[in-house]
Formats: C-alpha cells, structure tokens, sequence
C-alpha cells in the first residue's frame, strides 16, 4: 500500500496559533482538509510559522496531516501579516498546491486574502461544506444571514478558501501517527518589515467568545429588573447601565458554571452595558457555539447573522412573539431574571460545582 506522501500534494492548511498554542479553528480546519484529501486522492501539507512551535508541529501531524513546512524563525515570532504573507505565498508558488485552507479567524482571513493578491487568485469566504469535481472544489457558505446558501467556486489555482467555524469535527488526535516534518527557511530580514509589535494587550474577559464552546448572551431587556435598587445620585440613564450591569454579572455566574463566555447584542452594547468585544452579531463577532443561551434579546436580523449557526439555541423573553423564537430550538417564555438564576442553580447542582 501507498504512503500518503506517495499522493500528490494537492492540499494545504495554514494553522493558526498565538504563541505555539494551535486555536480551535485550525484543528476544524484540518478536519475540513481530511476530507478533501481523502475525496481528491491526495497527501496533507501543514504550515506552522513562529517560534518555538516544533511540539505544535507535532500535535499537528497527531491530528492528521501527512507533512508539515515549518518555519521557526525569530522574524516570526509574533503574527505580522508582511512577513507571513511573503513567506507563504513563495511555498505556495514553489509548491503550487491546488487548495490552500485557513480558519476564518482574524489572521487566517488576513493571511487569506493577502497570499491571494500575491498568488493572483481569489478567495472562497467561509465555507460551511464542500462538493468536489475532480480538481474543483465548490464551497457552500450561508448568505442573507443565513437565510439561504450558495455554492461558489474560484476558476484559478491555487484555491483559497476560508472555513466557517465549527463547521467541520476535529481529526481524532494520534500521538502515533507519523509524519515528514521538513524545516523551512523564512530568509526575512527585520529591517525589511514595516511593522512592529510594540506589545501584547491580554483582550477583556476569561474567554474567547468565537472559540467558546457555550455563550450566554444578554440585550436591552437585561436592564428592566425592576427589584434592583440603583445607588443613589445617578440619572435616569446611570440607573439603566446600573441595573444592566447587575443583570450582565447574573448572565456570567451562568456563564461560568457551564466553561462559557457572556455575549451581548448590539442594543446592549449600543447602550453602554458591556463593552464591544463581547457584541455578537452582523458588525460584531460571528459565533457557532455548542449552545447559545440567549437572554433579553428579541432577536433582530443583525443579531441573528452572527449566531444563527449554533448548534443549539435557546431563548429567555417575556415576549412570547420575540422573533427569537423562530430561531431558538428551546424558549423559555418568562422573566429572564428568574429563570437565568434557577438555571444557575439547577447546573451548579448537576454539575457539581
């Protein structure tokens, strides 16, 4: 029997990490790329960039790819996207894959859509699923907020595409499988790239919202809990943000129980409840969790494009006709501050916490 690296080299995925650690959205996509190997007869090229990453290398091919280019260079230590474009696209001109993969993270996109200009081709956004035609692969991705799908396809080579979060299962993890790790040279000078990383800023909050497994989100309705006193000598509107923040401390006692993150709308954001890096929706974060959780939120079409492909949602609204309804796979018709606290409750009992 053949080794894979006896197949042609059709494939490749760029694998996103910070500081040697792997995001989730790159073990998907090696999902995603197992099954267009598998389907086009074809090995499996990683590329891991930074430093320090040969343990990365590693559980890269543990997780199934078949070869990985790996370039551990000082000029890459941190992402800037000059130097990891350059790079990238000069193995892809030598190697000339047919289909190159990236997460749809912040870097994969921008790593996506520079090697395209460099490589002359396009790029396929946020794939959910593919067909293959022989050498041709037609993505599916949701449009219109998820409302209908189309099916693209780049008539160049190489093609590039994007992967939708948590639309594809993670490989299982083999620590025997075995792989060609080959060594790279990055050949980039420091004084030929213009940026510089300055520093490193921790972002806000315990949990990455687009890589959480579980979120709670809250809207405007998060500040009407009419039982709370606010501190005297506030307005009106220092009354509202009061009460609101109240209610986003109760949204994250829930949050915290399950191992997830709190988002919000942009009506709550909007009003000054909690700050922008926790805003889901069309000019906020597109998520896909596991579970969605939402509270207070009516469900407006812009909210509903950032979360419409979690895999389970659930509704809390005292409207019983709130549009978010429509969505939810459950609803809760109620008072969210007395159905988020018993859920609390009733979670911290089964899961023993």
């Amino acid at each position: 029997m053949n080794s894979p690296m006896d197949l042609p080299n059709k494939i490749w995925i760029y694998i996103d990490h910070f500081q040697a650690q792997a995001l989730p959205a790159s073990w998907e996509v090696l999902g995603a790329a197992k099954f267009l190997a598998n389907t086009m007869k074809s090995s499996l090229t990683a590329l891991v960039f930074g430093t320090h990453v040969d343990e990365l290398a590693q559980q890269v091919i543990a997780y199934g790819a078949d070869e990985v280019l790996l370039a551990d260079d000082p000029a890459l230590a941190d992402y800037r996207p000059e130097p990891y474009a350059t790079l990238f696209s000069r193995l892809a001109r030598d190697a000339a894959p047919v289909v190159i993969l990236f997460p749809t993270t912040t870097r994969g996109r921008e790593l996506a859509a520079m090697s395209a200009i460099d490589l002359k081709t396009g790029v396929l956004p946020d794939a959910n699923s593919f067909e293959v035609q022989g050498d041709q692969v037609i993505i599916i991705r949701p449009v219109y907020a998820g409302k209908i799908f189309s099916r693209l396809v780049c008539k160049t080579k190489p093609q590039i595409i994007t992967v939708g979060r948590r639309a594809f299962t993670p490989p299982d993890y083999d620590p025997s499988r075995s792989g060609v790790l080959r060594q790279v040279d990055a050949g980039i000078l420091e004084s030929d790239i213009q940026t510089k990383v300055v520093r490193l800023v921790p972002a806000e909050g315990s949990a990455s919202l687009v890589d959480a497994a579980v979120i709670v989100s809250g809207g405007r309705g998060i500040s009407n809990n009419p039982s709370l006193t606010p501190p005297p000598g506030l307005d009106e509107k220092g009354a509202e943000i009061w009460r609101a923040q109240q209610g986003f401390q109760m949204l994250a006692g829930l949050a915290q129980v399950l191992g997830g993150a709190v988002g919000a709308s942009r009506a709550a954001v909007d009003g000054g409840y909690i700050s922008y890096p926790h805003q889901v929706g069309q000019t906020g974060k597109v998520v896909a969790p596991n579970l969605y959780i939402a509270c207070g939120i009516s469900g407006a079409i812009q909210h509903q494009a950032g979360m419409r492909n979690s895999k389970m949602i659930v509704a809390i609204n005292k409207d019983p006709e709130a549009p978010i309804f429509k969505l939810a796979r459950f609803g809760v018709a109620g008072d969210v501050f007395q159905v988020v606290p018993a859920l609390t409750e009733a979670f911290q009992k089964k899961l023993g916490k």
